[in-house]
């Protein structure tokens, strides 16, 4: 796991190089979180960092007609003004999902997508709720002739991706169903040719890619923790001091010292990019059995749209992670995905099932370890033990996580709603 390449860096000489506060070690893990820079690439998406590609994502990603009933868009449940999350334990779409909707914040640097990772890559990730019965409720080929229908997008699209192919023969309402092979839109999907039904999910499969690389650009703008890593490595106690008060600084020296916060959240994400079970407990609004990782590593491997898949415009690339994943070990119960922590001071509720509803209850879950984990026979990770922290403490982190990762600018308006064409 990455936790443990990243630990490998504690071989450092542990003596502080100068009166900054903070030993060796915990110099070296500071000076590994920032700044955020440039996001990884994507091969297998071709138009992952295409600016008419993000311009036509944004216009779709803010679009409710991409939705059953004409009320429900990606922005419902990642809404800017919430932190690109929503302020709900469990996301709401056309009906209530299990889990809570995640900041779409920093998601390039994801290696998988979903809180069980059951998409290994942005595109396909952002497929998954157009087709929820719960979330926005649609299907493909609806989505297709939306596309088809409207002048502009149609225009946008075809610039994109070239001339798309006369729907006006296909079903308005079909997609696969493989639980459900009775429901109508399963039968009318059935009855379609193979070639048609290629052409009806290669527009789907680009409308993903399309949101995709819009949100490649919801990138956190830099937070005063830059400004320290950089005060940090250049020796300039001055700076050290301007760029964080002296709480949040207790809080830095707790978080990459004995909180051992910086095992899961280190890097410039602030993520390992993995899962963990974190023993959290049971709460009357979530599903009794989540198993989180366990199902989603199954999920990935046979999803339709995986990086292997058809679909992708790199395969290669996109079997560098499916080929050495590990599937449905008893290890990954109940284990999520790690969030990354820029601005996460902006989206509460915290954890896959909005368990916490403020950073205060997250540092004192960590300190106490006081739940039983929900699902029965599942094990906390080994990694965390009870840290007793106390309230002063809990304190410090809490203004470190506030103050030292929110970002000091705001992202460019132009962003944060939807353009007046595609």
């Amino acid at each position: 796991m990455i936790w443990v390449l990243l630990a490998c860096t504690d071989t450092v000489d542990d003596t502080a190089s100068f009166e900054s506060g903070f030993s060796g070690l915990q110099t070296s893990r500071i000076l590994q979180m920032g700044p955020l820079g440039s996001p990884p690439s994507d091969p297998t998406n071709a138009v992952a960092d295409d600016p008419d590609a993000a311009r036509f994502g944004q216009f779709v990603y803010f679009d409710p007609r991409f939705s059953q009933d004409g009320t429900v868009s990606c922005a419902t449940c990642h809404a800017p003004s919430t932190g690109f999350s929503d302020e709900l334990p469990l996301a709401q779409g056309i009906g209530e999902t299990g889990r809570h909707a995640p900041s779409v914040w920093n998601t390039a640097w994801n290696r998988w997508f979903f809180w069980d990772g059951r998409s290994d890559s942005h595109w396909s990730q952002a497929l998954g709720p157009m087709e929820s019965p719960v979330e926005h409720g649609g299907n493909r080929t609806a989505y297709a002739h939306l596309v088809f229908n409207d002048a502009d997008m149609r225009a946008a699209y075809e610039a994109l991706f070239g001339a798309m192919p006369d729907l006006t023969d296909f079903p308005l309402n079909a997609r696969p169903m493989s639980d459900a092979p009775d429901h109508p839109h399963n039968v009318a999907w059935e009855a379609m040719t193979d070639e048609d039904r290629d052409a009806v999910t290669e527009i789907y499969v680009n409308l993903g890619k399309s949101i995709a690389a819009y949100e490649r650009l919801i990138v956190s703008p830099r937070a005063p923790i830059d400004d320290f890593v950089q005060a940090l490595g250049d020796e300039d106690l001055d700076a050290m001091n301007a760029a964080l008060s002296p709480e949040a600084q207790e809080g830095l020296a707790l978080f990459a010292g004995d909180a051992a916060c910086h095992f899961c959240h280190a890097g410039p994400a602030l993520s390992d990019l993995e899962f963990h079970n974190i023993g959290l407990g049971q709460r009357d609004w979530l599903p009794v059995l989540d198993v989180g990782r366990f199902d989603g590593t199954t999920l990935v491997v046979e999803s339709e749209f995986a990086g292997t898949s058809m679909w992708s415009d790199d395969t290669r690339s996109g079997a560098v992670k499916l080929d050495y994943l590990v599937v449905g070990s008893s290890e990954q119960i109940s284990a999520f995905k790690t969030p990354g922590l820029r601005n996460v001071a902006s989206h509460p509720p915290y954890m896959h099932g909005g368990h916490f509803e403020t950073l205060d209850d997250v540092v004192h879950h960590y300190s106490a370890l006081e739940e039983v984990p929900a699902v029965e026979g599942s094990h906390r990770d080994e990694l965390l033990v009870e840290l007793d922290l106390t309230d002063a403490q809990q304190a410090a982190l809490v203004a470190f996580l506030t103050e030292g990762l929110t970002s000091s600018t705001e992202l460019d308006p132009s962003l944060l709603e939807q353009p007046a064409t595609p």
